[in-house]
């Protein structure tokens, strides 16, 4: 029987390559491969050749880094002897866009079809907040609401969710940040996957209701009620109020059944958090695979977390449909080189101390494993915080890598699904948008088996192939967008994970 290899290089360029298992000093990660120097341990990176100081290191054929002192073959590659370095990044605009070929056959997933033209996945009623003291207020609305049954009349409609933050006050009222805020909340207030909302105010708070309500029809369907808490009275008033009008949405969202859309209806928004080592090779990859698969079915998937596509952006540059796409992405990563710098931070503060000891090294590394989610459909057009999305393909928004405020956008932005790569484990939900949790190893899959949806460690354990992975991926897509429930619904998630982007002053 053959020795199975116990590391693999990714690219015939590479100069290190990726422990499959812990391995302890003085073993081989191969018959007749490379002796190691030091134990290591799963994810991380070994060196395969020589590699001197100040000299380029690369995995996945690209450079994630320079070395820091002379390495030897068989030394573990890692904080000790790998860092930034300076880099520089060819863009080639548009020069690699090719457009991916269209599904033969259509597929159709159980959806709610709303007034506006848009499909949702779920069917919760929303009580939205327009300011951080109308949070609690909106919670004894959606407490009273449970405790007097008010939905058990209503059996098409999945839930109340309260959507509270801690902003919408102490800020200026015409900047970068309330503008953000405003499309995140006008986001949330039409989301497909609600079918109805309550929005509370308290009155006096700088993101007014009034200017979100503006005389505008947010909701088509006109499913939308508003109230400010200091207008109505105080606190038992609004809540009394709050049951009546929420009375009236129920009525209106209960006559929304679930009912055939095509795919092309599916726009999901792509995370990863707690990443490791294994996150480029495995779960990453093979999301990117499912991701082609909803393009080629005309839907539409989201890319996001600009900080940690740095170093990798120029492979998507690439694959910019336009010159004019291309230098849209680079425009945000210009300016979130202007916001790290002039808030005392810098770009490579990632990886975490959680992905470092998965292996993850420098935010070089951790992007080009991060962007490997978008498979290889081209760059649509890329968009703000929260911003509509209007294209459909693969497209990104710009947010940060901090994970329940980049989901935050994306659904602001129109995202129906959420899918959330994760090697350490990450543990979280977001209603009202379901979210699927993909494992990159099949030991923390095992552990945390309760919170993960699919294993893709099982790429390395078993042999199974990155394009099996992505059609079961894609498969579950079209079973939870027609209501089977995720494992963080079933743990009811989603109470804590609505996050915008605050940006500028506290005041």
């Amino acid at each position: 029987m053959s020795e199975l290899p116990r590391m693999l290089t990714l690219d015939p360029q590479d100069n290190v390559a990726i422990a499959l298992d812990d391995i302890g000093a003085g073993e081989r990660g191969a018959k007749g491969g490379v002796t190691l120097l030091q134990s290591v341990k799963r994810g991380h990176k070994i060196a395969i050749s020589p590699i001197k100081a100040g000299q380029n290191v690369l995995r996945y054929g690209q450079i994630i880094g320079q070395a820091t002192r002379d390495i030897a073959v068989g030394e573990h590659v890692h904080v000790q002897n790998l860092g930034m370095g300076e880099h520089a990044q060819d863009y080639a605009h548009a020069s690699n866009s090719v457009a991916l070929a269209p599904a033969s056959e259509g597929r159709t997933f159980d959806g709610y079809h709303r007034a506006d033209g848009r499909v949702g996945t779920r069917n919760y009623l929303g009580i939205l907040t327009s300011v951080n003291c109308s949070g609690s207020v909106a919670k004894f609305v959606a407490e009273a609401a449970e405790k007097s049954g008010l939905l058990d009349d209503f059996p098409n409609i999945d839930g109340i969710v309260p959507i509270t933050h801690g902003t919408g006050c102490g800020m200026s009222g015409k900047n970068e940040g309330y503008d953000t805020l405003f499309r995140t909340l006008s986001g949330y207030a039409q989301h497909p996957n609600f079918g109805g909302i309550l929005l509370i105010g308290l009155g006096c708070e700088v993101m007014q209701v009034s200017a979100l309500v503006d005389g505008r029809p947010i909701r088509a369907d006109g499913a939308l009620r508003y109230m400010t808490i200091q207008n109505e009275g105080g606190t038992r008033k609004t809540i009394e109020k709050g049951l009546v009008e929420l009375r009236g949405i129920a009525e209106l969202a209960n006559a929304a059944t679930r009912k055939p859309a095509p795919v092309s209806q599916l726009m999901v928004g792509m995370q990863c958090g707690g990443s490791d080592g294994y996150s480029g090779i495995t779960a990453n990859p093979a999301l990117g695979v499912a991701s082609d698969l909803v393009v080629r079915h005309g839907g539409t998937t989201i890319l996001s977390e600009t900080s940690e596509i740095y170093g990798a952006e120029h492979l998507l540059t690439r694959r910019a449909a336009t010159v004019e796409v291309g230098e849209k992405l680079i425009d945000r990563v210009r300016w979130w080189e202007d916001y790290t710098a002039r808030n005392k931070g810098e770009m490579d503060n990632n990886p975490s101390p959680g992905n470092k000891r998965g292996g993850l090294t420098t935010i070089l590394e951790k992007s080009l494993g991060a962007v490997a989610k978008s498979g290889s459909a081209p760059l649509m057009d890329v968009y703000l915080f929260g911003e509509k999305i209007d294209k459909k393909g693969f497209v990104f928004m710009d947010s940060p890598g901090f994970d329940p405020c980049s989901v935050t956008g994306q659904i602001a932005s129109g995202a129906n699904l959420i899918v959330f790569t994760t090697g350490r484990g990450s543990v979280s939900g977001y209603m009202p948008t379901p979210c699927i949790k993909i494992a990159t190893n099949t030991e923390m899959y095992r552990r945390m088996a309760d919170d993960m949806d699919v294993n893709c460690g099982d790429i390395v354990s078993d042999g199974a192939s990155l394009q099996d992975k992505g059609h079961e991926i894609f498969e579950m897509f079209i079973r939870v967008a027609s209501g089977a429930k995720t494992k963080s619904e079933a743990l009811g998630f989603g109470g804590v994970e609505f996050v915008p982007w605050q940006i500028g002053a506290v005041m």
